[in-house]
């Protein structure tokens, strides 16, 4: 039901220069999910997020936050989300102590006690200045500044880039403990796929500003198979069969990706006088790679 969407997008785009940073992209978000937003550097993921939160303004198309317009009600909109970005630029001079009553001060919902206790787990010392917090300890700071007011969306733009494996883990560790215990909405966008595979129940995969896949993770990864296929003869060059896409091999052995049920793939291959001798369910770093590593074979398929 339209209630339930935190986030809805229609056909928005935007430009900058010559390049085109969104092209008519459409996605709803439901309230309770942690939806993951993944493509590679400059395919879109920030300028997106940055429409979320008001930062600017759809050239096309509308965005919808909480039914509300974010540019047009950005103090309504801001106030519901907790936001963590790779940049995560905090005052040096404060203390964590400081930092803290400094942000309480504009959201009403800020819980001192939960801010406390993600302190305590984080190890952070509250009067320790930004300054002379290591990376690790100033993106932990950073994440408790933004639910410890328990907002309603929490906004995760590369939250663990360049971060060591444990303040990765913490990180994790929030996300889905914030969605277990409340309910709460999370956008998470990474390059890292495995985080994203680990915590996401919905995945969206821009490429060139364009959504290309927007599904639920499990029917995501149900409808992709890898395959090897032996063909009666070898094929001179890449076989082209309905739903088969990047293939590489050579003679009579050629591996493939395959969107679609999955025992549609052997009825395909026994039309082309071929035999499926494998198959495996891929991760979703296998099906990112296989669908934006070479577009003029990838599946055009949105839903």
């Amino acid at each position: 039901m339209q209630n339930d969407l935190v986030i809805r997008l229609q056909n928005v785009s935007r430009r900058f220069g010559r390049t085109q940073a969104l092209s008519d992209v459409s996605l709803e978000v439901p309230a309770g999910v942690v939806f993951g937003l993944v493509g590679r550097n400059g395919a879109g993921k920030t300028t997106l997020i940055r429409h979320v939160m008001g930062l600017l303004r759809a050239a096309e198309g509308s965005v919808s936050v909480f039914g509300l317009d974010p540019v047009s009600y950005p103090t309504q909109v801001l106030a519901q989300i907790g936001y963590l970005s790779e940049g995560n630029e905090l005052p040096e001079w404060m203390s964590v102590r400081e930092l803290m009553r400094f942000t309480r001060a504009y959201y009403p919902t800020w819980d001192e006690s939960y801010a406390d206790s993600l302190r305590d787990t984080f190890e952070i010392d509250a009067e320790q200045t930004i300054q002379k917090l290591s990376k690790g300890q100033r993106a932990r700071v950073g994440l408790l500044l933004a639910i410890a007011h328990r907002p309603r969306l929490l906004v995760l733009d590369e939250p663990s880039s360049g971060l060591d494996p444990l303040v990765r883990r913490d990180i994790l560790r929030a996300i889905i403990k914030t969605i277990a215990d409340e309910g709460r909405t999370v956008i998470f966008s990474s390059h890292l796929l495995d985080e994203v595979e680990r915590v996401a129940d919905r995945v969206a995969i821009i490429e060139g500003g364009r959504l290309i896949r927007n599904d639920e993770l499990d029917a995501l990864k149900s409808n992709f198979h890898r395959v090897v296929l032996r063909f009666t003869d070898p094929p001179a060059a890449p076989p082209h069969i309905d739903g088969f896409f990047n293939w590489q091999g050579s003679d009579r052995n050629w591996s493939a990706y395959f969107s679609g049920e999955r025992d549609a793939a052997a009825a395909a291959s026994r039309r082309v006088d071929a035999e499926l001798v494998e198959r495996a369910s891929p991760s979703l770093n296998e099906i990112f790679l296989a669908l934006v590593g070479d577009a003029s074979v990838r599946p055009e398929q949105r839903s």
